[in-house]
């Protein structure tokens, strides 16, 4: 007999289920969705306990409105990890919910498949060839060589009425159903595996159950062949995986290798989608009719009742820890799903996470190694160019201007990498040294010289560039500094007969305008590239023979401790798009600190020996991974609310901490202690013992939720990968 209370979550911040009465007895199955009154509105909310009694007076609880769902919409393993994560990272399971579920699916929209149309060609349109002038045309059916769905069509620039006209010319059928398409009738053969490769082939596949696997394999070393090959075999098996990219990005490219190999459908997931394409490809993960989804972090929450690999590309990258609301780690808990399901989990990465190589050294991940190049490639070479009491051209060393001139001469590509958009950092007055800050942040505005207007990358303010210094009325103002902007522009100057592109993120705004510069690239239309990290990982530029790092030194001081890993995955990332092919790669590094013992380690010997001195300091710093870490961030409008909170946090925390041996740091100021107008501080506390933190974490928690909030935000991130 059903249950006559329902315990619901639902998205409040409070952190814990809600009671709801029954009274008509309904079978409403865990994972179900119900509509129920809250407060003065009636919301949806998932079933996640049964009872046969409240801890709650009947007449108290409120009666569900109607259930939503016959069936669980969550896969067992997903309703344990949505628990399990809530407990984790200490987050109101409600909110995890509304995290975890599709937006239409949360506003009450029917959990059902919609038919979806696919556009082929005709046996006409096979061999039709359309008037010279209509490009359009011809794209079209190139694209449907194999069929194509309405949305992916219009990713593509495709209207709908240009379908239309070849369908009345009979080139063109729509056809529906609730699947997506088959990518083709003749997909690309495996390729050749080396035997590095084939070593990690045979040992991932040797043993069943659950086991976490870090492919540590160098830039270019055949990582994705060997993933495409294993997700072969769980076909074969009739199960589904699940692959996890770091960016939006890179799907395209990984996307197109994956269709040109399978023929099976695969659902994409990521936050670019719009609302009804990510529930239907939710819904068709989960109904079993897509063996393969691939996606951003937030496919991880996708339920797949067949689950055989999950895969993790780039499992360094910061991008898989979600860095508002809901504080989860991706790449954690794809393992610990792995776990659950009694399945395979592949970590790979050409550098990899100290926290990975941690792992490896505790036994607790299986560490396969790929020194080489799969197309036998060289590496590239590294050369540091120290620019102390050099004259430098424009921020440009000579020794890298020639050997530019050097590759151009020989019609080689060469990549240009500074991690920095804009024109130039910082905008001051050359008479009186004033700085053009941020009115909202402690920082300084970006000025971009395309459309002369000053910038804050971290709130979004824009100004007018001033005619004169505010502070001095001096007409002498400067660009201090160098951004992805100025650079381009330098490199104009230097080599007006070389196609220069810039990639970053002001330059890239446009829907399809990345997919059409990485095109340019392959065609050889472009002699040298200027980016940002978005060139960094993941892209294969066969003719780049010159890799330039220009700002390396930011790296190797910062406040975060982590900033130092990050620069050494940089580098060693975007110096891996050097000879990618039978040219032989140079990387050239400008630093003012050549003699500075990470990047010589690094240089010398190569992220391996980097990542050993890295882990060394971290074990004597008692910082991760050795140590645990928990960050408590907050900010108000008004200062003396934020510290009188701040040294509340800290009179409830020190006994908790005392008790469980936790180190508790501050109040200190956030590195930016002023952001988008809130004043901003933070405690952070710090375990040799996870098990610890959290014990001071749940008391800690229930005392802080009893401060009235008056003027003040706060949110606690578990593992933080960055110090706010």
């Amino acid at each position: 007999m059903p249950a006559p209370i329902l315990r619901v979550a639902v998205p409040s911040p409070v952190a814990r289920l809600f009671d709801y009465r029954n009274p008509q007895l309904l079978d409403i199955p865990i994972g179900a969705r119900v509509r129920v009154p809250f407060g003065h509105r009636t919301i949806t909310g998932l079933v996640l306990e049964t009872a046969e009694h409240s801890d709650y007076p009947s007449a108290q609880l409120k009666a569900i409105k109607k259930p939503l769902d016959s069936e669980s919409l969550l896969t067992p393993t997903l309703l344990h990890l949505l628990q399990w994560s809530a407990a984790y990272y200490h987050y109101p399971i409600g909110m995890v919910v509304q995290t975890l579920l599709p937006n239409l699916l949360n506003h009450g929209k029917a959990a059902k498949l919609e038919q979806i149309q696919r556009w082929q060609l005709t046996e006409a349109g096979k061999t039709a060839t359309p008037p010279s002038n209509a490009h359009k045309q011809q794209r079209i059916l190139n694209l449907c060589q194999s069929p194509k769905t309405d949305a992916l069509l219009r990713e593509q620039g495709i209207a709908k009425a240009d379908l239309k006209k070849l369908e009345q010319y009979g080139w063109l059928k729509a056809e529906s159903d609730y699947s997506l398409p088959k990518n083709g009738e003749n997909p690309d053969a495996p390729h050749k595996l080396n035997a590095e490769q084939q070593h990690v082939m045979d040992k991932i596949n040797r043993e069943s159950g659950f086991r976490c696997c870090l492919i540590d394999g160098v830039t270019g070393s055949g990582k994705t062949e060997i993933y495409l090959q294993l997700i072969q075999r769980q076909l074969e098996l009739g199960k589904q995986c699940l692959v996890l990219i770091p960016e939006i990005n890179l799907t395209p490219q990984t996307l197109s290798r994956f269709q040109a190999r399978f023929r099976q459908p695969i659902a994409v997931l990521h936050s670019k989608l719009s609302n009804q394409q990510r529930l239907q490809a939710w819904l068709l993960a989960r109904a079993g009719l897509c063996p393969i989804v691939l996606g951003t972090r937030s496919a991880l929450w996708t339920p797949l009742p067949n689950l055989g690999l999950i895969i993790i590309d780039e499992e360094h990258d910061h991008s898989y820890k979600q860095q508002s609301g809901f504080y989860y780690s991706a790449r954690d808990l794809s393992i610990v799903l792995a776990k659950q399901c009694q399945i395979p989990v592949v970590l790979g990465s050409a550098t990899p996470s100290l926290q990975s190589l941690h792992q490896v050294a505790q036994g607790r991940y299986q560490h396969l190694h790929l020194s080489k190049r799969a197309a036998g490639a060289n590496m590239p070479d590294y050369h540091l160019l120290d620019l102390r009491q050099k004259n430098l051209n424009q921020g440009l060393a000579q020794p890298l201007i020639t050997a530019i001139e050097q590759c151009l001469a020989q019609q080689q590509q060469v990549l240009v990498y500074i991690n920095r958009r804009g024109y130039a950092p910082t905008y001051m007055c050359h008479d009186c040294g004033w700085i053009c800050d941020c009115p909202h942040c402690h920082a300084h505005q970006t000025y971009h010289a395309e459309d002369k207007h000053l910038h804050c990358h971290h709130c979004g303010y824009r100004q007018a560039v001033p005619n004169e210094c505010p502070d001095c009325q001096s007409q002498s103002l400067r660009c201090v500094g160098y951004g992805s902007e100025r650079i381009s522009q330098i490199l104009t100057d230097l080599f007006p007969q070389a196609r220069i592109l810039r990639i970053d993120s002001d330059s890239t705004r446009g829907k399809f305008t990345l997919g059409k510069m990485l095109e340019q690239i392959h065609r050889g239309e472009v002699d040298i590239l200027v980016g940002t990290q978005m060139l960094a990982k993941g892209h294969h530029f066969p003719k780049v023979s010159l890799v330039a790092v220009l700002n390396v030194d930011n790296g190797l001081f910062s406040v975060d401790f982590r900033a130092a890993e990050r620069m050494a995955q940089g580098l060693i990332q975007v110096a891996g798009r050097a000879g990618r092919a039978e040219i032989k790669g140079k990387v050239l590094i400008q630093t003012h600190h050549p003699e500075h013992l990470i990047l010589n380690t690094l240089v010398t010997q190569g992220y391996a020996g980097f990542a050993k001195v890295a882990l060394e300091e971290r074990e004597l710093t008692q910082l991760p991974p050795y140590h645990f870490l928990a960050l408590l961030q907050v900010q108000a409008k008004k200062l003396e609310r934020l510290q009188a909170f701040l040294a509340q946090a800290h009179q409830l925390a020190e006994p908790y901490c005392q008790h469980f041996a936790v180190e508790l740091l501050g109040p200190l100021d956030a590195p930016m202690a002023l952001r988008a107008g809130f004043h901003r501080g933070q405690l952070l506390l710090q375990a040799p013992k996870r098990a610890n933190l959290h014990q001071v974490l749940d008391a800690w928690l229930a005392a802080l939720n009893q401060i009235p909030k008056r003027g003040i935000r706060w949110q606690l991130d578990v593992d933080p990968q960055d110090l706010y």
